[in-house]
């Protein structure tokens, strides 16, 4: 995502991370807005006086400097402006490509991350065949064999899965350029079907399916949460045996095998298992600190053994929070000129790191890990809107508020915008009896459950 789609979840991480109350967020925060982004160079506009301007440069330059690194990884220089200033700003013109050839086009369009490569996955005992094997697929893409076909990596959250995912895809568009593949999680799958059957449109159902099966190599990602959702499902059986029956690869992710998923239906079982199942698993400590170092290597930092062994001896089970505590040190350091000794990593990885002991999990807690995980903001889910976009978020943010805290009903209501006790009552019901009938609904709470608390 870029700097402007993720500025808002950058001002939250700020008023989070250094702890403003919510009179100063919302009085010096909140309002600010980026202008335009020119040479690595974001210009943020403060849209009162200069007054406010010299105020916030001095106050908070600095944390919003780290932040926004921590998030895009990689380092901006903030200029603040006013209104008047933001009119002598120079449009961006935009830069012409080349179309070299049919799949010309930039990594973004085939919403992959850039640094998601073979080069950059570290491998391990935890997760070499699943490497090797997706390696190989990724070689013979364009005659795909059977035992390889479909690809199916399953493991917890955090471990990899889609970091092997977007290699594969890479690997392809390097070295097959004449091949046309499609990468995209089933959340928006399973959202794009829904539009095409809510319009009614014939012509848009013919569009996602000519999307989807005239490619050379599917990725989709998270496959659980296709499970229970019967018209989504049906596009996507169809879908496999099209690509299937046509000699093209696919690959598949999930957070459990097939065996595992009590409710999927036989046809797709017996579908999954006719390829290669690889899972990867927790890393073990070696893995975690070639991980680290890896990480240091590839951004040009470096840290004292005695810190990569604090972070790998306390982050265990997550990659990505792993790769997240060297970024916000890398941060820190490269913004504020401080050399990283090991108190001042303690101090800055506090809310990271709660060695031997368990996250404290708590309403504000999951509210704001529930909201990231619909991308949405933590002050959406507390507002009045009753869209069904953040109503579901919410009622999952009442649900696991009263399955992992001891938080009563009423200050559950309270906390999540001030709603009555009848309200949090029928929202935590209501999300109740989708799980005890509907598989992905179980798959998608425990997934935020590991977010919320992977220990």
């Amino acid at each position: 995502m870029t700097v402007e789609e993720k500025w808002e979840e950058i001002l939250l991480m700020v008023k989070t991370e250094y702890e403003l109350s919510n009179i100063v967020y919302d009085s010096w925060i909140k309002p600010l807005e980026i202008c335009q982004i020119i040479n690595n160079k974001i210009y943020v506009l403060v849209p009162s006086d200069q007054i406010a301007l010299n105020y916030i440069k001095k106050k908070y330059l600095t944390p919003l400097k780290i932040v926004v690194a921590e998030v895009t990884e990689k380092d901006y220089d903030i200029e603040f402006i006013l209104p008047e200033d933001a009119k002598k700003l120079k449009p961006v013109k935009s830069i012409a490509l080349d179309d070299t050839s049919e799949n010309s086009a930039p990594v973004e369009d085939y919403n992959l991350n850039p640094n998601y490569t073979f080069d950059t996955f570290v491998v391990g005992n935890n997760n070499q065949l699943a490497h090797t094997i997706s390696l190989v697929v990724a070689e013979e893409a364009a005659n795909p064999e059977k035992k390889f076909n479909p690809l199916f990596l399953w493991g917890d959250v955090g471990l990899g899965k889609t970091h092997l995912m977007h290699s594969i895809a890479h690997h392809i568009l390097a070295n097959h350029p004449q091949l046309k593949i499609q990468y995209v999680s089933s959340e928006v799958f399973t959202n794009e079907v829904i539009e095409a059957i809510r319009s009614g449109s014939n012509s848009q159902i013919k569009a996602i399916r000519d999307k989807y099966r005239n490619v050379d190599v599917l990725l989709i990602d998270d496959i659980q949460f296709i499970i229970g959702k019967d018209r989504t499902q049906e596009e996507f059986f169809n879908t496999f045996n099209v690509l299937y029956n046509a000699g093209k690869q696919i690959v598949i992710s999930s957070d459990k095998p097939p065996k595992e998923m009590l409710t999927l239906e036989e046809r797709f079982r017996s579908r999954f298992q006719w390829g290669c199942m690889a899972d990867i698993s927790t890393p073990d400590y070696e893995t975690r600190m070639a991980i680290l170092r890896k990480k240091e290597e590839l951004d040009d930092f470096e840290l004292d053994d005695e810190i990569i062994q604090y972070i790998a001896n306390n982050i265990k089970s997550n990659i990505r929070e792993l790769e997240g505590a060297l970024n916000r040190l890398m941060a820190y350091s490269r913004l504020t000129h401080v050399n990283i000794t090991i108190e001042t990593a303690k101090e800055q990885l506090e809310s990271i790191i709660n060695p031997d002991s368990h996250k404290t999990v708590t309403p504000e807690l999951i509210i704001e890990i529930v909201a990231e995980h619909f991308q949405k903001t933590p002050d959406q889910l507390l507002s009045k809107s009753r869209s069904s976009d953040i109503a579901r978020p919410r009622q999952i943010a009442m649900y696991l508020c009263k399955q992992m805290t001891q938080t009563s009903l009423t200050d559950i209501g309270r906390i999540l915008g001030g709603r009555d006790h009848s309200t949090i009552i029928h929202g935590i019901e209501k999300i109740e009896k989708e799980c005890k009938k509907d598989q992905s609904t179980q798959n998608l709470i425990e997934t935020i459950r590991k977010k919320i608390n992977p220990n």
